[in-house]
């Protein structure tokens, strides 16, 4: 199955977002995906260091969002 992985850059004060990458993979399932973009997050080469991601289906749909802990370097569950 093919997946759109978006990495981007969000501003807290009005939640705006800027894409500084974007890749199309291969995957089994959702989380052999998960797996391949936490892999990329720390080996593409991409103008800023990326602070969320967002991985799309073929139609467009969100399957997955999540911030990073700039601390940790970690995921976490963005806030509503």
């Amino acid at each position: 199955m093919k997946f759109v992985i978006e990495f981007y850059r969000t501003r807290e004060r009005d939640d705006a977002h800027a894409v500084v990458g974007r890749e199309t993979v291969d995957a089994a399932d959702l989380d052999t995906a998960i797996g391949m973009a936490r892999s990329l997050a720390q080996s593409l080469d991409m103008p800023q260091r990326p602070d969320a991601l967002a991985i799309v289906d073929e139609d467009g749909r969100t399957l997955h969002s999540c911030a990073f802990d700039a601390a940790l370097g970690q995921e976490k569950r963005p806030s509503p």
